[in-house]
Parts: structure tokens; sequence; C-alpha cells
């Protein structure tokens, strides 16, 4: 977990620090508050057992994080921020490069994320989310789907229509529903699973191209969302 900047954990903290030493203590505190979420779960997250973690005084971390809620969201925050900052550089990318798949990147890219981020999958895969997290998560997925319309509108597949967002957005719910799968019946995600999340994506958004027309003019299904051609599916290996 990198050092979490103030901008992506401000909105959730009881107070925001303002001074490097400060900044520099409430990393400290996280660090060691996702060390005790992988190693221990959810339930161990107490301002108690994270300062003694941090080696802090409960009073100091109460500062900034009064009680489990509190570090519950402030964790999530740098997760979403993280997963957002990388959306950002594909939507810079989309802009000059031409990938062959993008959207295989694209899941490709996230599934590295989920493998890498032990904290994350601790945390959502945990029964502790807050109310305030859950709600985050709506607005960070609204967030990563306007990525995902701009970076159509990068490479010239889709037009800016009114329904276009929308399109998107159903796109990136259907897409975490299925790596979340993915990652809760393999650690290093279901290889067959995030392969059939590309084929369905690649497919649904072929489809909006065509349903609002390509701003180049292009034939919709053409170029940069067809990806490789699927292998025909074998007998599951497990049920789901």
């Amino acid at each position: 977990m990198t050092d979490p900047a103030a901008e992506e954990t401000g909105a959730v903290l009881r107070r925001t620090p303002q001074q490097a030493r400060s900044k520099a203590r409430l990393a400290l505190v996280l660090k060691a508050a996702e060390r005790v979420l992988i190693a221990e779960g959810v339930p161990a997250l107490t301002t108690t057992r994270v300062a003694a973690e941090a080696g802090v005084s409960v009073g100091s971390l109460y500062q900034y994080l009064p009680d489990r809620d509190a570090i519950i969201d402030a964790l999530a925050a740098t997760y979403f921020a993280r997963l957002e900052a990388v959306m950002e550089e594909f939507v810079r990318g989309a802009a000059t490069e031409r990938r062959p798949d993008p959207v295989g990147v694209l899941i490709d890219t996230y599934a590295g994320l989920y493998r890498a981020e032990h904290g994350f999958r601790a945390l959502w895969f945990g029964s502790g989310l807050t109310d305030r997290t859950r709600a985050a998560d709506r607005e960070h997925k609204r967030r990563m789907a306007d990525g995902v319309r701009r970076v159509l509108l990068a490479l010239g597949i889709a037009g800016d229509t009114a329904g276009l967002g929308h399109a998107c957005h159903a796109a990136v719910l259907a897409a975490d529903a299925l790596a979340q799968e993915a990652f809760r019946r393999d650690a290093e995600g279901d290889a067959a699973l995030l392969d059939e999340a590309k084929v369905m994506l690649r497919g649904y958004l072929t489809a909006l191209a065509g349903r609002g027309g390509r701003r180049d003019g292009g034939a919709a299904g053409a170029g940069p969302l067809s990806g490789p051609v699927p292998r025909p599916a074998g007998p599951p290996d497990r049920a789901p």
C-alpha cells in the first residue's frame, strides 16, 4: 500500500492532517491498519489494535480515525483513489496509443491490482463494509464509468450520446461483479472467468458503438474492441 495522500482520505477523516509530520503519522497508521486487516480481518480493526500495531497512542489515532468505521472508510478511500488513478492513466493513453485489445488490457490491469492489493480483497470480501463506504463505492463506480466513456470517445468508437454514460456504468457494474467473483474463487483470479468478462465487455461495448454510431463513421464491431477470437468453452471445472 502506497502512502495515502491527504486528498485521498480527507473526506472521511475526523480531521485532515496539514503538516508533513501529521501526514506521515496518518500514513503509518493506515499501513498498520492494512496489516491488521490482511492478517486478522475486519473485526480486528479497532482503534486499540491499530494504534498498537502502528506504535502510536490511541489518542493520537483518535484525532483522525475515531472508530472502526472511520478506519474502514479511510482504507477504502485510498483503494478507490488508486484504482481511479490507473483509469486516468488509461484515458490519457487512449488519446495517443492504439492498443489492439483495450478491453483485455484494462481487465488485465485491474486484475493485477486485485492480485497486488491484498487489503482491498480482505476489505471487500469481509463483512464489515460501512454504509459510507458502500455509498463511496457507488460514486467510485460512476467515476470509473466516466473513465470508460472517455476512453471510448478518445478511441473514436462511440459518439457522445445521452445514453453513453448509462451504458458505460452498466459495463463497469458487470465487469466489477465478474472480477470480484473471479477473485473469490481464486486468489490469483479465476482465469476462465476473467476471459469471459473480456468477451462480455467486448461484445457489449461493440454493440454500444453500433447503437450510438462511431465518431469516425466506421462500422460497428471493427478494430479497437474486437480483441482475440475466444476459444470454444470446454466443460466447467467446477460449479459457479
